[in-house]
């Protein structure tokens, strides 16, 4: 038998996977979205962009846009007690309005 895989996308087949309505690229606009320092978001990921794609532990946590690099942009979000730093291009963030 072959060794099972754990590389950086393994046990992640939900969670990277679309509904048949949403399949394809994105949106023009999902891709140039604009947030500012201090705005809440949400990571989203969008399977289909592989640039600036977040690691699949961080899908649905929220947190606090702190910078940005490059296109992409620094959220800090808390898991448990420890606060971490994402860099995510935009196309895998959504905007929580408050």
């Amino acid at each position: 038998m072959a060794r099972m895989s754990h590389g950086p996308r393994s046990g992640s087949r939900m969670k990277m996977s679309k509904d048949l309505k949403e399949k394809g690229f994105p949106a023009i606009s999902r891709i140039l979205k604009n947030f500012q320092i201090g705005d809440k978001a949400a990571v989203f990921i969008n399977p289909s962009m592989h640039s600036g794609m977040p690691f699949h532990n961080f899908q649905g946590h929220t947190g606090i846009i702190v910078g940005k690099q490059g296109r992409c942009y620094v959220l800090e979000i808390k898991v448990g007690s420890v606060r971490k730093k994402i860099v995510a291009a935009p196309v895998h963030l959504k905007r929580i309005v408050a």
